[in-house]
């Protein structure tokens, strides 16, 4: 019988265990690698779903079956036709999606890209079959061909989402399409507005934008859960359009506006400005003595705010009665941008004040 030299199974067991222990440092080398490279890899869209085709619809094709049924009368469930909409962005406080479709627009004729995000809640079962209410949000600037509100560094979603747990906010559903049909060249704007033998940017806005939302998400059928914000130029397409229709939207944040369109594409069409003209349209409510309207106003101190400041204190002053109901929220040091919006629209107690006056969903007992 032979017999192994003393050692040499134990010199077999060190290799053995060395090399284990080498596999074992590898494995957690590339891992410690790879946590490190993820957010490199993540930035450049490595992991992203940017573009994969993404669906709203619960238990079934949007606008059939027990879709339809609402848990409430005052719930408008999606009507369809369902649009085609894809992945534009991801909350990363949330992981929710921001969607973006484009919108034939079949009142205006204009086409235009529309992006949209929901709340978690809508997407709990306890919402099912509840309608949720909507807010237009409009930028400033050209606002095409991007709507900067779909982009996660202003943080409007996660606001909406963190307020909306808080209390402080309704769970808006955030429709956000382009407010003008080309850039900004030499300034040129449209004013949110239907002006003669130019793309009718007013019913864009008021009538194909929430038809489209109307279409694929539950929506509130009465007024109070519909309402448009915006800054600068949206701020004015917000102020108009709830003095303007009264009757389909019932509140505003106007963060900066304008107060008067100044498009200079409203040449030779002074009766079709005047009636996109704030300071007419709120006296003309007045006179009517109904229906009500809630327009929060928030402006800076600093820079072209400063300017408008007044002009916003002026507005407020003549026209807050009857039923034009208003706030002012005055951002001491506050500049002319949506940084120094989207805070205070819950610093300034914008959000809490038409969150009060409007509808929310109502979850099922």
């Amino acid at each position: 019988m032979s017999h192994a030299r003393p050692g040499a199974h134990r010199s077999r067991g060190h290799r053995r265990a060395a090399r284990a222990k080498r596999w074992t440092l590898g494995l957690t080398l590339a891992i410690l690698l790879s946590l490190a490279a993820w957010p490199v890899l993540d930035h450049f869209g490595v992991f992203s779903d940017d573009g994969a085709p993404i669906s709203f619809a619960q238990g079934g094709a949007t606008g059939t079956g027990t879709q339809r049924r609402a848990a409430t009368s005052d719930v408008r469930m999606p009507t369809g036709p369902a649009a085609a909409f894809s992945v534009a962005a991801t909350v990363p406080e949330d992981n929710t999606k921001i969607a973006v479709t484009t919108l034939k627009g079949k009142r205006s004729g204009f086409t235009g890209r529309v992006w949209v995000w929901v709340p978690p809640q809508y997407k709990e079962a306890r919402y099912a079959k509840s309608g949720f209410p909507v807010m237009i949000a409009l930028p400033g600037g050209a606002g095409y061909p991007v709507n900067y509100w779909m982009g996660t560094d202003l943080k409007l979603e996660a606001s909406i989402d963190k307020w909306s747990r808080q209390g402080k906010s309704l769970p808006f559903i955030l429709a956000m399409p382009v407010l003008n049909p080309h850039p900004d060249t030499g300034g040129l704007y449209w004013d949110a507005s239907d002006i003669p033998g130019q793309p009718r940017m007013g019913t864009w806005l008021t009538e194909d934008v929430p038809n489209l939302i109307r279409a694929n998400f539950r929506t509130i059928k009465s007024r109070d859960g519909w309402a448009v914000m915006g800054s600068s130029t949206g701020g004015f397409a917000a102020l108009k359009s709830v003095l303007q229709k009264p009757h389909e939207f019932k509140a505003a944040i106007a963060s900066g506006p304008d107060i008067t369109p100044d498009s200079r594409l409203w040449t030779g069409h002074k009766r079709q400005e005047q009636a996109n003209n704030p300071t007419l349209l709120a006296p003309r409510l007045i006179a009517a003595e109904r229906p009500d309207v809630y327009i929060a106003f928030q402006v800076g101190t600093v820079g072209s705010d400063a300017t408008a400041k007044p002009k916003i204190e002026d507005f407020v002053r003549r026209y807050t009665r009857g039923p034009v109901r208003t706030m002012l929220s005055v951002i001491q040091g506050g500049e002319h941008n949506a940084h120094t919006y989207v805070p205070n629209m819950v610093n300034g107690g914008l959000i809490q004040w038409i969150s009060k006056h409007m509808r929310g969903p109502v979850p099922a007992s």
